[in-house]
């Protein structure tokens, strides 16, 4: 097939594109020299334009008029692919708000590689959504015809941690039997690979992948429940209601803590519902902080602040969070209490690495190497319980955010660039 091509890794957090570069493999730069887009949409009112990455939330973070939405892959697999949300005077789906984000990957590639790009490996998660087949099958069509209605007419499916590996094939020197763990900002995808430079030539490698796994848990769930944990006691989250002491609605507070959630909670509705509860709840100073919050849109940069700390907590025991209100409060967060809020987490990432190492019917001390990749394993505590539940194995670090794309851009080539 002739044409250009390429390897599109649409992630919850980071976006990559991956291209053939003479003889090699490169990632495309996606917003100046940087070769990751942060999968998110700045709809800005001031200047009546769409932003991308970076350059959104930099302009949402200054205070530009405007509306942002961010983790937008969230949302295939869920109910809200089917709704609309408020842009400006106008409601808009989700589905076309997905399509906007690949619109623009896709012609970004194309000013680099100079002509139009018609075929793409796109790359998914093992698992979109957890123990239903039925809505895990629907995900992955709503992406494939998604990208169709920007103009791919070529369109081949990777599982992610399946492109790690071919990825770290590149390096390996003998045959070897590996774990690729992928931890992303969704989710948490694991394949077991027999790896050797003799078949990184096969067209076809499905013989070589023993077992693949995944839970759909991520650096995005890692930022929800440190939010909860942290910072929504300072926003009311467990103030009482009336004499009855009745507990606030969690679901608000969830909804909050969790990127693609955050824009439901701007309604008028929710507003005078707090408003109502001033008057009998037992910590209206708290609640106010709340309404200050909803009331100037900040709960996506309240959900950057988390997020920042958890990064800032791979470096240091201690490190801090400015609520950003009207009269800004500060709250630590320590190591210790990211750690406790991570291990349910980490407990199931574990238990998807033993259904992968059980699907590919070997024993853990089989396994020669472990290939790290994705944001999430650069998080201590959950490198450190991977490499502990695997004590033979050799660590090998890939590129957090580049392998996938890489990968991607190496099955491209095998299946468009004959």
């Amino acid at each position: 097939m002739s044409g250009l091509y390429c390897g599109l890794d649409f992630g919850t957090s980071n976006s990559t594109a991956g291209i053939v570069a003479g003889n090699g493999f490169t990632l495309c730069p996606l917003e100046g020299n940087s070769v990751t887009l942060p999968s998110s949409i700045f709809f800005d009112y001031e200047e009546h334009r769409t932003r991308f990455g970076r350059d959104g939330i930099g302009a949402y973070v200054e205070g530009t008029e405007g509306r942002l939405l961010r983790a937008l892959k969230s949302v295939l697999g869920s109910a809200l692919i089917e709704e609309t949300t408020l842009v400006g005077r106008r409601r808009v789906s989700f589905r076309d708000i997905i399509g906007l984000f690949l619109h623009h990957l896709k012609t970004t590639v194309e000013a680099r590689l100079g002509g139009p790009v018609d075929s793409v490996v796109l790359g998914r998660p093992v698992r979109f959504v957890d123990h239903d087949d039925e809505a895990d099958a629907r995900a992955e069509a709503e992406l494939v015809a998604i990208a169709r209605a920007q103009g791919f007419r070529h369109i081949e499916l990777q599982f992610e941690p399946v492109a790690a590996a071919l990825d770290y094939e590149q390096s390996v020197s003998h045959e070897e039997l590996a774990l690729i763990v992928d931890l992303g900002g969704g989710t948490s995808d694991f394949a077991v690979t027999r790896l050797s430079p003799r078949h990184a030539g096969k067209a076809d490698r499905s013989g070589d992948i023993l077992g693949r796994a995944g839970v759909h848990i991520g650096g995005t769930d890692f930022d929800r429940d440190l939010s909860l944990a942290r910072a929504m006691p300072e926003l009311g989250m467990k103030a009482l209601i009336g004499p009855k002491k009745l507990p606030m609605p969690i679901r608000l507070y969830q909804d909050l803590a969790t990127w693609h959630r955050i824009p439901s909670l701007y309604t008028s509705n929710n507003i005078h519902y707090f408003k109502s509860l001033l008057l009998t709840i037992d910590r209206p100073d708290l609640v106010e902080r709340l309404l200050d919050l909803l009331t100037h849109r900040n709960g996506h940069r309240l959900a950057g602040l988390v997020e920042s700390a958890k990064i800032a907590l791979s470096d240091v025991e201690e490190t801090h969070v400015a609520l950003p209100l009207s009269r800004p409060v500060d709250i630590a967060v320590t190591r210790g209490e990211l750690e406790a809020v991570l291990a349910p987490h980490v407990a199931a990432i574990l238990a998807g690495i033993d259904r992968c190492l059980r699907e590919a019917s070997i024993a853990p001390d089989a396994v020669e190497a472990v290939f790290l990749t994705g944001g999430s394993t650069a998080v201590p505590a959950v490198r450190r319980a991977i490499l502990a539940h695997l004590p033979a194995a050799r660590p090998v670090d890939g590129d957090i955010f580049g392998s996938v794309g890489i990968g991607l851009a190496i099955d491209a080539r095998r299946k468009f660039g004959l």
